[in-house]
């Protein structure tokens, strides 16, 4: 089975402490890149978060987002550290008085910006931490049977594809015979045409010389050979989209190599066919995970 790399979910948990609501968005990459969006509250739990990503995921680019939505029952307490207020008031005025400069007034929120001067006596967040581990296996869970489900529609492309180009390489492998008669046919008509009478040994070495430069049954074996193993690939179990990648860079190889070969109009428009299905599937397989 394989899987797309495209895919969203989404995922929100209510409790007595507010809502969660994850985001997970996810488009084809070369690797796994994870790029995380989290409240200031759940900041500390990044790295559990990307290790829980990277066991469900393999590759794509992952953008997961958690909004958090806290009930009034749940804010966190300010206070004013009023000693160190009063401490500071204290200095002010005698740093005034040094610089032998009038007492003016302190704006208040210059004070509010000095570090310690509000404290945030802070709330338990392991509930909250609790409910976004077990919201994000959840979420990751539906992005993994979307991705699954695109991934059983890129399976079937590629296996019609594969079907197209193996009807080709056997029409291909069928004309051979044709082909090699033709142009056995065609030299003998030029000579004839030129009154010459030619060494019949000499004939047949320039024909097999001619034969094992037009030969493709290697490039043809490869090409079945190779969509055997693209079956293999879709079959399996383990995530097939480099093993894919890369058969698709050796299906378009041998196809550029029959056409180059090819000294037949029929051969040269199959090979030509042949490009084509192997770009659309290499299209396909780029969103492969």
């Amino acid at each position: 089975m394989i899987r797309s790399m495209t895919g969203f979910a989404r995922r929100e948990h209510s409790g007595p402490w507010g809502t969660l609501t994850w985001e997970l968005r996810a488009v084809n990459h070369r690797y796994l890149e994870v790029g995380c969006r989290l409240p200031e509250e759940l900041r500390s739990a990044e790295g559990d978060f990307r290790q829980a990503i990277g066991v469900a995921l393999r590759r794509g680019k992952v953008d997961c987002t958690l909004n958090y939505r806290a009930s009034p029952g749940a804010q966190s307490a300010i206070e004013i550290n009023q000693t160190l207020v009063a401490e500071l008031l204290t200095r002010a005025r005698e740093i005034t008085a040094l610089a032998g400069q009038e007492a003016t007034s302190i704006n208040p929120l210059d004070l509010l910006r000095w570090p310690g001067v509000v404290q945030d006596q802070g709330t338990d967040i392991t509930p909250l931490l609790t409910a976004a581990q077990s919201s994000l296996a959840e979420a990751l869970k539906l992005l993994t049977e979307s991705r699954a489900r695109e991934g059983d529609r890129i399976r079937e492309l590629l296996l019609q594809r594969s079907a197209m180009l193996l009807a080709l390489v056997d029409a291909v492998i069928a004309r051979l015979p044709e082909v090699r008669t033709r142009i056995r046919t065609r030299l003998l008509e030029k000579l004839a045409q030129l009154n010459a009478v030619p060494d019949q040994e000499r004939l047949e070495q320039e024909l097999v010389i001619l034969a094992q430069k037009m030969d493709v049954d290697e490039e043809l074996d490869r090409l079945k050979s190779h969509v055997t193993e693209i079956r293999k690939a879709l079959d399996g179990s383990e995530p097939a989209g480099r093993r894919l990648d890369f058969l698709m860079q050796e299906l378009n190889r041998e196809a550029n190599t029959l056409s180059s070969k090819s000294q037949d109009a029929e051969t040269t428009r199959a090979a030509v066919d042949m490009k084509v299905l192997i770009e659309q599937m290499r299209e396909q397989v780029q969103n492969v995970e």
